[in-house]
């Protein structure tokens, strides 16, 4: 008689079962290391953002931006005079542009910035970032995680 050559059921479930094992040890680490790279993006935003924030005050004489005839990101992304207008007959327009545009919010992937010189108590989601035009503070706007509200 031949032998059969082959594996056999129980071969296959053991295989099975430690395939599992691992797909449910792996599978977890992807998810932190996702998140891990969201909240890291986020932070580096803001700490560019801010940076740039008082950048922007050095050079116009303490002003911040969006308190000068544009919102934050029209000063943000514009190059300015000393005043913050783009008009070269009130003098040289030669600071900015403070960023080539505004980063997207890796939780809501909105780049827009609401505006107000009031803080609100907690994120509404209706932009990717608030600007508070009477401070500077810059906070990330989205509802994922009430931290964020707080970095």
């Amino acid at each position: 008689m031949k032998a059969k050559s082959g594996f056999t059921l129980v071969e296959i479930l053991i295989v099975v079962v430690i395939l599992g094992i691992l797909a449910a040890i792996v599978i977890p680490q992807f998810t932190d290391a996702s998140t891990e790279a969201k909240e890291s993006s986020l932070l580096s935003d803001l700490q560019t953002m801010r940076s740039q924030i008082e950048l922007y005050k050095i050079q116009h004489n303490g002003a911040l931006p969006g308190t000068q005839g544009f919102n934050f990101t029209q000063a943000m992304t514009r190059k300015t005079n000393a005043l913050g207008t783009t008009n070269p007959a009130q003098g040289r327009v030669k600071y900015g542009r403070y960023m080539r545009e505004i980063p997207a919010n890796s939780w809501n992937d909105k780049n827009t910035v609401s505006e107000a010189d009031t803080t609100p108590s907690a994120p509404d989601n209706s932009s990717g970032w608030f600007y508070n035009t009477s401070n500077g503070n810059i906070r990330s706007n989205d509802t994922v995680d009430p931290n964020h509200w707080y970095w």
